[in-house]
C-alpha cells in the first residue's frame, strides 16, 4: 500500500512531457556524423519534429535562435534522421546528425541548432508544446586564426549596484572560451589594491563582439585603474590591458 502510494506521488511529480537530449553540444570535424540520444522522461507520449536553425549569442552570452542563416552558419550543412518520430513515456531514440561541407568553406568554426519541437498527438487530452535545441559546431579545415581584442571598459550602474563591463571582439575564426578573466582594481594615485573581480565564464563566437561583466560590491569611489587579465586558453596567449575608470 505504502509502495503504491509512493509510486503514485512519483507519477504525479513527473511532468506530462520532459524531453532531453545527450549530448546537448556536438562538435563535428568537417564532413562527419554523430548520434544524439533523445529521451522522453514524461508521462505522456509525444510527437517530435526535427528541424534546423541558425545560432547566435547576444552580447551578454545569452543563446538565441537566429532568425536568418548567416555566413558562418552551418545550418545548411546539416542533415538528420529521422526528421519526425513518436516517443512513448520513458522511451529513447537515437537521432543521427550529419554534416557535409560545401566546396571551399571558410576555415574555422561554423555553428547551428538542431531543433526538437513537440506536437500533441491526435486525440491527446494534454496539449503540451516544448522546443529545445542541440548546438552543433562544424569545424571546417584550414588555417586557425585566434585573435581576441580587448576594447572599451566602462562602469555600469544599476541602482546601488556597480559593475565593470568589458567589450571583447573575437576577430578570429574559432569559438573562444573566456574563463577566469579577472580585473584588479586599484586607486589611481596610491596604487593600493581595492578589489580583484572575476567575470562569469562565457563563449565568444567567431567574428562577434561580447561583454564580460565584473560585478563590484565594494564601497570605494574615485579614480581607479583596472588591470584586466584573461588567461591563456587553447593555444591563445594571455591578454592584458589596463584602463582608467571612475567608480
Amino acid at each position: 500500500m505504502i509502495g503504491a502510494f509512493i509510486v503514485g506521488l512519483a507519477l504525479m511529480a513527473r511532468p506530462p512531457v520532459a524531453l532531453s537530449a545527450a549530448p546537448a553540444h556536438l562538435v563535428l570535424e568537417g564532413s562527419a556524423r554523430a548520434a544524439v540520444r533523445v529521451t522522453n522522461s514524461g508521462t505522456k507520449p509525444v510527437d517530435v519534429v526535427v528541424s534546423r536553425a541558425g545560432f547566435a549569442l547576444n552580447r551578454r552570452g545569452r543563446p538565441l535562435i537566429a532568425p536568418s542563416i548567416g555566413v558562418r552558419s552551418a545550418a545548411r550543412w546539416l542533415t538528420f534522421r529521422p526528421d519526425r518520430f513518436e516517443l512513448a513515456p520513458r522511451a529513447s531514440i537515437s537521432l543521427a546528425v550529419a554534416s557535409k561541407l560545401p566546396r571551399r568553406p571558410e576555415p574555422g568554426d561554423h555553428d547551428a541548432l538542431v531543433l526538437l519541437s513537440t506536437r500533441p498527438l491526435r486525440n491527446a487530452r494534454v496539449v503540451v508544446r516544448l522546443r529545445m535545441g542541440v548546438l552543433v559546431v562544424v569545424r571546417a579545415p584550414g588555417k586557425v586564426v585566434r585573435e581576441l581584442e580587448l576594447r572599451g571598459l566602462h562602469v555600469a550602474r544599476r541602482g546601488r549596484r556597480r559593475a565593470l563591463e568589458l567589450v571583447v571582439a573575437n576577430r578570429g575564426n574559432v569559438t573562444e572560451s573566456l574563463a577566469r578573466a579577472r580585473a584588479v582594481v586599484s586607486h589611481a594615485r596610491s596604487r593600493r589594491r581595492v578589489a580583484t573581480l572575476v567575470a562569469t565564464s562565457r563563449e565568444l563566437r567567431p567574428r562577434t563582439i561580447g561583454i564580460l561583466e565584473f560585478r563590484f560590491r565594494g564601497l570605494s569611489r574615485g579614480r581607479m585603474t583596472a588591470r584586466i587579465v584573461i588567461p591563456a586558453e587553447g593555444g591563445r596567449s594571455v591578454l592584458r590591458r589596463t584602463y582608467r575608470i571612475r567608480l
